[in-house]
This record gives C-alpha cells, sequence and structure tokens, in this order.
C-alpha cells in the first residue's frame, strides 16, 4: 500500500492523472529553493541557482512538458512516489482516464518533400515541429510525440485541467493560427486536425530503461482517424468535445471511421 493510502498502483495512477491524488496538494519543501520557473508537480525550480543543485537528480525539465520535471515522472514509473509497479505487468505503469487528444497532419507532405530539396524540407519540418511544441506547451498539454509529418498533443485533467477537452479544441485553433491558416498570406504548411476526448490508457509502456509516456486505445485511434480525414485548415471534432465549445463549427459531416459511421463538426481557425 503507498502512503496516500492506493492498494494498487492503477488505482493511483488514476488519481494523479485525473487531478484528484493528494500528492498534488502537497507542499514540496522544494518551492523554498530559487528560483522560478519551477515543475508545476513538486515546485522543483528550474532557474538558477536551485536548479544547478537539483539537475544532477533529474529534476531538470521533462522533454514532454518542460513546465514539468522529468524526476516526477521517473518516480511514479518506479514507484518512488507511488504504490510498488505492478509485479504481473512490470512494464507498465498508468491507468485508464478520461483524456483529450490532439493530432494535427500535413498535408499532402509527400508532394511537398518532392517539390523541395531535402535540405529545405528538413528546415520546413523542424520549423513545424517547433511551433507545434511551443502551441503545445503553452496549452499545457503533454507532447506525447512527432511522428513524420505529424504532432500528437494529450491534454490530461491534473496539467490541462478538467475542462482538457476546451484547451485541446483551443490548442488546435492556435497551431492553426500559427501555421498561417486563416490569415491572408495563407499557410506555410497545409495542416488538418483532429480532437476527440475519451477514456484512453495513459502512462508509461515499454521495456525498462526504454519506456515512454504515451496514451493507447479506441480514443486515440479516433483522434488520428479525425486528423487523417481532415482537409487543409480544418479541425475535425466529436460530439463529446463539442459539448465543451458550443456555438462553434461550420458544418456536421459524416466520416467512416473502419467501416463504422460517425459524426463530426467541422471547425476553422478562430480569429486571433
Amino acid at each position: 500500500m503507498s502512503k496516500h493510502g492506493y492498494d494498487s498502483p492503477e488505482a493511483e495512477w488514476h488519481d494523479f492523472l485525473s487531478g484528484t491524488h493528494p500528492h498534488l496538494k502537497d507542499k514540496s519543501p522544494l518551492r523554498f529553493l530559487p528560483s522560478s520557473p519551477r515543475c508545476r508537480l513538486c515546485s522543483a525550480p528550474f532557474g538558477a541557482p536551485g536548479a544547478a543543485l537539483l539537475r544532477r537528480y533529474g529534476y531538470g525539465p521533462w522533454e514532454k512538458n518542460p513546465k514539468l520535471c522529468g524526476r516526477c515522472f521517473k518516480g511514479l514509473a518506479t514507484g518512488a512516489q507511488m504504490c510498488p509497479v505492478n509485479s504481473e505487468n512490470p512494464e507498465v505503469a498508468g491507468a485508464e482516464v478520461e483524456a483529450s487528444m490532439l493530432f494535427a497532419d500535413i498535408r499532402g507532405s509527400s508532394k511537398l518533400a518532392r517539390q523541395m530539396s531535402s535540405m529545405d524540407f528538413t528546415r520546413l519540418m523542424n520549423r513545424f515541429y517547433t511551433v507545434s511544441r511551443e502551441v503545445l506547451v503553452e496549452s499545457d498539454a503533454i507532447v506525447e510525440k512527432f511522428v513524420g509529418d505529424e504532432v500528437v498533443g494529450l491534454f490530461l485533467p491534473f496539467l490541462a485541467g478538467q475542462e482538457h477537452a476546451r484547451r485541446a479544441v483551443e490548442a488546435a485553433d492556435a497551431l492553426m493560427r500559427a501555421t498561417g491558416h486563416g490569415s491572408d498570406a495563407g499557410p506555410w504548411i497545409p495542416l488538418g486536425a483532429g480532437v476527440h476526448t475519451g477514456p484512453a490508457f495513459v502512462g508509461i509502456v515499454g521495456s525498462k530503461g526504454a519506456g515512454d509516456f504515451t496514451a493507447l486505445g479506441d480514443a486515440v485511434n479516433i483522434a488520428a482517424h479525425l486528423a487523417a480525414t481532415a482537409a487543409a485548415g480544418e479541425i475535425l471534432i466529436t460530439n463529446e468535445v463539442a459539448e465543451s465549445v458550443p456555438g462553434r463549427g461550420s458544418e456536421r459531416r459524416q466520416v467512416s471511421l473502419k467501416g463504422h459511421p460517425l459524426e463530426v463538426l467541422v471547425l476553422v481557425p478562430q480569429p486571433a
């Protein structure tokens, strides 16, 4: 049993990711070390002089979101803060929680690559990755991954709040604007995006020493499919997400998800 009274790692992970874990309300003694910015969970300082002391112990900014420190999540994975990792499946640490997923795909990336030199295309992709990361971090998302011509943002209650679906839509809007959609000059890279909210497994999966923080499940697949279906400049959202942004949407559309019809709402970028 953990120090907070949980009798299973899954239960503790669930409350942590859902934003209800007592540990999230603890006042860390690290808050007395200078200086800001700090980890949103443990208050470890990322600024000097405190950072110079703590980074050697893993308290540096987490690559998935630099508002958090990497040690918090490594500690969760190994049971330093939580219950011991499940001995029946020691390579899985996490729980099923309600989450929102944002997928954004570059439309026609293969054609773009053929029209440009390899170096110019690499610079374009690097600009896309940089801008996407900035938007997601500012929106309190976890940068779940960059895969080829796609970026994935994960919005969880413990970081993005209980209105994580709305935050995901706002991030999609911001990403569209940051890439020039809706501007007079037009997009410097064409994007289509999808946002869905639903239950997903969230946690660390993989072999010891090479695990990754990720989200898995049908809800994730739906968001990925929406992004792949969206035309350049479109954000497709499901009815579950539409409830968080009433009054938005230019049209309703039926899409097919592996042969199963799904009604979605089509959004276009909001003015800045």
